[in-house]
């Protein structure tokens, strides 16, 4: 719900209207404020309003703090608000069940105004950053999706090949946050075909050698587009955009790296990409079975990709192909296969 009042919504709830008032006189030149006495009132505040954070009390008559944190957090609507527990029980076993019930703080009664205004504050930023990311990889998703329409009018390719690439990341080792992290730089993959002619990239049939030329500019451009950026989802992004063609024996595209000189980021999602893009329909081709696309890949192994790479993708298939059926193109054609899909 939209208001005029652009300072961040709090909502307090407590059942004894004292301990509202104290909080009320600490918060109230900094935040809009929502009151509630009891959890079922609480439930609807936070559902109706979308507070950016809960002060909740743990002692309540009717639903309990811990009640009310539960139904909070099985509720897609209410979920991602933070939850802090106001609350007179202070040993650790009252804070584990807290934190397992999905509140992200503690404040001990009787709260000192210090404490209070700092936990809102950090927990606010952590809000407002947490908002960032989500918004970044949304505008990274979709420019991931804009290459992919160019040239799949689905846009099911970039869903199917970033699983892919985040099932191989783990079974290479990756931890979650690095493979979760690929999973969300993967859509870019080919962002630079933006600035390859529909001519060339929607050709019903081989290109000639002029237009392979051509075609083979989208690393370099994709990797212009996403920039320089030392670290994170974009450095991932600009590495995987610009070497996912190199191949293991040094004979792909740019700038013929082989071997490990290969980030390992584009060496999976080499594999990732292939595999997708032989397994589905294209202006140029039909759709490979599963069999020929896994000889091909087989084949390939220490020439196009990292052998150690494919023995990974290949004992992680029966997870891959589950994948594949989840998001299944609905009119794919299978055919015994050609050319590697580029």
């Amino acid at each position: 719900m939209q208001h005029a009042d652009s300072r961040p919504t709090l909502l307090l709830v407590d059942d004894e209207p004292t301990n509202l008032h104290v909080l009320r006189q600490i918060l109230q030149e900094d935040y809009r404020l929502l009151f509630a006495r009891d959890g079922q009132r609480a439930l609807q505040l936070a559902s109706e309003e979308q507070p950016q954070l809960i002060l909740l009390d743990v002692m309540m008559p009717g639903l309990t703090g811990l009640q009310v944190c539960q139904q909070l957090k099985q509720n897609p609507q209410t979920r991602p608000i933070p939850v802090i527990f106001v609350s007179a029980l202070g040993d650790v076993e009252d804070e584990s069940r807290g934190f397992e019930a999905g509140c992200v703080d503690y404040i001990s009664k009787p709260v000192s105004p210090t404490i209070v205004r700092a936990r809102v504050r950090t927990h606010l930023s952590l809000v407002h950053v947490e908002e960032l990311r989500e918004t970044r990889l949304q505008i990274v998703q979709r420019l991931g999706l804009a290459a992919e329409y160019k040239d799949n009018e689905t846009g099911l390719h970039v869903i199917r090949m970033s699983h892919y690439s985040r099932i191989l990341a783990l079974a290479a080792g990756l931890s979650d946050a690095a493979a979760e992290e690929l999973l969300n730089a993967a859509p870019m993959h080919d962002i630079g075909k933006i600035g390859i002619p529909d001519a060339v990239l929607r050709k019903p049939g081989k290109l000639d050698e002029a237009e392979w030329a051509v075609m083979s500019q989208h690393a370099e451009i994709g990797a212009r587009i996403i920039g320089e950026h030392p670290s994170g989802l974009l450095r991932m992004a600009r590495s995987i955009a610009l070497c996912h063609h190199e191949k293991w024996d040094g004979s792909g595209y740019p700038h013929g790296l082989s071997g490990e000189d290969i980030p390992l980021e584009a060496r999976i999602v080499a594999i990732a990409d292939v595999f997708d893009a032989l397994t589905s329909e294209r202006p140029y081709k039909a759709a490979w079975s599963v069999d020929d696309a896994i000889a091909l890949i087989q084949r390939e192994a220490g020439k196009h990709f990292d052998p150690a790479l494919v023995a990974l993708f290949l004992s992680e298939l029966p997870a891959i192909l589950e994948i594949k059926a989840r998001w299944a193109e609905e009119t794919a054609v299978q055919t015994t296969g050609g050319q590697i899909a580029e």
